[in-house]
């Protein structure tokens, strides 16, 4: 049986972040993720956890400038020491929402000259994570975003997780495998998901093309559901998706998925 995590940054967002965990609760979620939690404090978010008996499986830490249309953090030289800032205070919240993994987003490079020095500073900077994030039993993840919603984003495909992962060969570094991200840039997350599901910390799926609720979209899910049942992969599916209409009324695959 899969368990599906709900990202309340893009599900309930027809009431404030606060509210959201009693929404995904009442839907028949019992886990959640958020994006970027830093706008409620640590406690408060614990406390509403606690209330609604939610876990909360997933943060990222905060990649500055990002969703804004620059560069963000991750992999930014002249950023480390901004950088370093953010990992303190993603371990601050973990102290306290003790999640299973935090996302490292790798961000976009603009001066393909530089390429080459932001990944280097990229692994960098995911070794520096993992020695905070590990001592307290948590995950590092990492994801490819689409070239096409995000140009210049500086990992987009699978093989170039799987590299990177190698060369640090680290056993708390795991991808976050974003289904739809992945088939934006044309790969097949069925055979992916069957032969590295022991490389994924964490899945997260929307539909395709668009990024809506399963349904509205070209994926089968039925058949992608299936295979991440077959894998060994035992993790949270995040429904990380751009709801038509109201949240609620997107929910129908949640039934028929279980």
């Amino acid at each position: 049986m899969l368990r599906f995590s709900a990202n309340l940054s893009l599900l309930f967002t027809e009431v404030p972040l606060i509210n959201r965990f009693a929404a995904a609760k009442a839907s028949g979620f019992n886990a959640v993720e958020i994006q970027f939690p830093y706008a409620l404090s640590a406690q408060t978010i614990k406390t509403e956890l606690d209330t609604q008996q939610l876990q909360l499986i997933l943060f990222n830490v905060a990649a500055d400038d990002l969703l804004q249309g620059g560069e963000g953090l991750a992999a930014v030289p002249e950023k480390q020491a901004q950088f370093k800032l953010a990992v303190a205070q993603a371990v601050e919240y973990a102290k306290i929402l003790k999640p299973e993994a935090i996302n490292i987003l790798p961000g976009r490079c603009f001066d393909k000259q530089r390429l080459a020095a932001y990944q280097h500073t990229f692994k960098d900077n995911l070794r520096y994570a993992l020695n905070a994030f590990s001592p307290l039993a948590i995950k590092t993840v990492f994801e490819a975003i689409n070239t096409l919603d995000m140009p210049n984003f500086i990992v987009h495909s699978s093989a170039q997780m799987l590299n990177i992962m190698a060369e640090i060969n680290h056993p708390d570094l795991m991808m976050q495998y974003d289904i739809y991200h992945l088939l934006m840039m044309q790969e097949d997350p069925t055979s992916f998901i069957a032969q590295y599901s022991d490389k994924i910390g964490h899945i997260q799926f929307a539909d395709c093309p668009g990024r809506h609720q399963p349904g509205t979209g070209s994926v089968n899910f039925d058949q992608l559901f299936s295979s991440i049942k077959k894998s060994s992969y035992s993790g949270w599916v995040g429904a990380e998706y751009k709801p038509l209409n109201s949240s609620a009324r997107s929910l129908n695959w949640l039934t028929n998925a279980y």
